[in-house]
């Protein structure tokens, strides 16, 4: 069974967009994943279309409409429906690396792209929807961190990456930032490849990229470290 994408979003243009391109556009095109990008205003019951409403108590901005969206929600994920409901949410849970894996391993998702103010919070308890972050800023909409987010998964499904072992050696997999990559020619600018690099010594060569990639989490990702080594001083 190939992984199914639904997304819920005001701009099913902006869908497959980079995922119908390289890898993912492969496989798409292959059938080893499907995605389905789906207008919520087809959903909304005035001739205006109208998603949104002022927020309760007052504020700034407009928030979505609980109604609408749990139309489109049960239209996409009907009962019995095993995938995740996703909601793309600067306020939600960042996304990692093993949350990418266990996607990836599943049936697919569904995965609403909010916009404006927010969600009506009704709407997310009562249809019971996981909230993602991709990181501590906000977009104009969840449509480019669904991309995001569903590149991420895309390239780890069976088959689409040419060579499994890259996937298993880059940053995130092993709690660590990955180690310098290098490649011809063995000079560039008076700067040569490491020399272990070209040793043909196995063994050393895979010591040197796990101690350049201990130097560059401790470096730029000092909390991956200290999540890994909570006792550690």
């Amino acid at each position: 069974m190939s992984f199914a994408a639904s997304v819920l979003t005001l701009y099913p243009e902006m869908f497959p967009g980079a995922l119908g391109l390289s890898l993912a556009g492969r496989a798409l095109e292959a059938g080893t994943w499907s995605l389905e990008a789906i207008q919520i205003r087809d959903f909304a019951t005035d001739r205006h279309r109208t998603v949104d409403d002022t927020p309760a108590g007052g504020g700034a901005g407009m928030v979505m409409r609980a109604d609408v969206l749990a139309k489109a929600i049960d239209h996409a994920s009907p009962p019995g429906d095993p995938r995740p409901r996703l909601l793309m949410s600067p306020r939600g849970k960042p996304l990692m690396q093993a949350r990418v894996r266990e996607l990836a391993a599943g049936p697919g998702a569904v995965i609403l792209c909010g916009r404006f103010e927010g969600v009506d919070q009704r709407l997310i308890e009562a249809r019971g929807l996981e909230e993602v972050s991709i990181g501590d800023f906000i977009l104009s909409g969840g449509e480019p961190a669904a991309l995001v987010l569903l590149d991420a998964v895309v390239r780890l499904l069976p088959g689409v990456m040419g060579n499994a072992v890259s996937g298993e050696e880059e940053s995130f997999e092993n709690g660590l930032l990955e180690h310098p990559h290098y490649t011809r020619p063995q000079e560039f600018e008076g700067r040569q490849i490491p020399e272990v690099l070209i040793s043909g010594n196995h063994k050393k060569i895979a010591q040197w990229r796990r101690a350049e990639a201990e130097k560059l989490t401790r470096e730029r990702r000092p909390d991956l470290l200290a999540a890994a080594h909570p006792l550690a001083k």
